[in-house]
């Protein structure tokens, strides 16, 4: 059989599931129609956006009045944290978010903080990326308006709790949002249960399309919007609806909803059994929480290791990971995930993320295990820093450059 690419990056994107693909294209072709038209061809499309709305509601636990369709998670984030923001500025101008969120969060907290006179209180987090919950208690302040704490991380998969966050402000009056982008399709997102105002989502990260994404409002939690013109989404953001993206996103969701429980086990086992195996190597190092993680994320350190030279090495074998967030793979700064928990400036440089997908298989990962070995070891021997002991791990013939045939 034919070689096959090895793609273990799906916390950057996915593909998009044929099924979801097969729901859209009628939308790009003969159902055209600009849903706030009133002509026939129009009132389908209408009809197709109302039912994505409810499919979406319905899996959130949420009114179909409270879901708003956007280009994306960053976007979605923006429109909760400044949409809540300047809303409620006349209350209070104090925000509190965590060390290790994603930028699409960081920076618009920087943004209002640097423009507009916001104050920012960014969370500490412990070892494995967990948030401490004392300090959050601490930083609550009168004009405390809005938390923002991610619901997973998308560097180290580390899940926060969330519930307990809600539970330690209810009743004071201070909205909480979450950026569920990486926990969509792994873990189960029902707005109530998880005690959420705001909450953000994107199609790409479960096998739907780029360039449309979620944000759910709880009825009571009034947005400044942040885009002006027509009054698509009840006025909340204004553009053309995206109709086949938002038939696909809707599709997707539904899709990992149903299909959760069974993607879940194939991806802890395909998990496991990588970090079992990589972490053999001699100064190699998990990073994130040890249980209370993603079921599909494996993420690492190597010590005299740069994190970029083990992707293009992998790269040349045919293996897609990352060495932390897509959003900033190309910097050549170590990750702020990894330095809000601690791991020195020298080993962050060595991060490796590799997370699986439901059409992964047990000999792809074989194979992973197999080359990386070689790759690490061979990287080593160039570096000045690397102690004797660190360099000890023979390549193997596949890391040299063959790889072995998978189906």
């Amino acid at each position: 059989m034919e070689d096959k690419l090895i793609y273990l990056d799906h916390a950057a994107t996915t593909p998009v599931d044929p099924r979801v693909l097969e729901a859209m294209l009628p939308f790009y072709t003969e159902k055209f129609g600009n849903p706030s038209s009133v002509y026939g061809v129009a009132r389908e499309v209408r009809a197709a956006l109302d039912g994505a709305r409810d499919t979406v509601a319905d899996i959130l636990g949420a009114r179909s009045s409270e879901i708003i369709f956007t280009s994306g998670g960053s976007e979605s984030d923006n429109l909760a944290i400044k949409g809540i923001a300047f809303a409620q500025r006349k209350r209070g101008n104090h925000i509190i978010t965590s060390a290790i969120e994603h930028h699409a969060v960081l920076h618009t907290c920087d943004y209002l903080e640097k423009h507009f006179g916001f104050e920012i209180t960014r969370l500490p987090v412990d070892k494995h990326g967990v948030i401490d919950l004392d300090a959050l208690a601490n930083a609550l302040r009168p004009t405390t308006t809005l938390i923002t704490i991610m619901m997973a991380n998308n560097e180290v998969g580390t899940i926060e709790p969330i519930v307990e966050i809600a539970r330690m402000i209810n009743g004071k009056g201070i909205f909480l949002h979450t950026d569920a982008v990486q926990a969509a399709g792994s873990l189960e997102i029902d707005v109530n249960k998880l005690g959420v105002d705001l909450l953000s989502l994107s199609a790409h990260k479960f096998y739907g399309p780029k360039g449309v994404g979620v944000l759910y409002a709880r009825r009571g939690a009034t947005l400044l919007p942040q885009q002006q013109g027509g009054g698509q989404e009840r006025h909340r953001r204004a553009g053309t609806e995206n109709a086949a993206g938002i038939v696909g996103l809707a599709a997707a969701l539904k899709l990992a909803n149903d299909e959760m429980e069974s993607r879940n086990a194939h991806a802890r086992r395909l998990r496991d059994r990588l970090i079992e195996g990589v972490l053999r190597i001699p100064r190699s190092m998990l990073t994130g929480h040890p249980t209370n993680r993603l079921p599909n994320n494996a993420s690492f350190c190597f010590e005299y290791v740069e994190g970029e030279s083990i992707l293009l090495n992998h790269d040349m074998l045919g293996v897609c990971a990352s060495s932390g967030s897509a959003c900033t793979s190309a910097s050549l700064e170590p990750s702020h995930v990894l330095r809000a928990m601690g791991v020195p400036v020298e080993v962050a440089h060595g991060s490796l993320r590799a997370t699986s997908g439901k059409d992964n298989i047990e000999e792809q990962i074989d194979y992973v295990i197999s080359v990386l070995p070689g790759i690490v070891a061979r990287l080593r021997a160039m570096s000045p820093l690397a102690e004797p002991e660190a360099t000890t791990s023979e390549p193997s013939p596949a890391s040299l450059g063959t790889k072995p045939t998978i189906g």
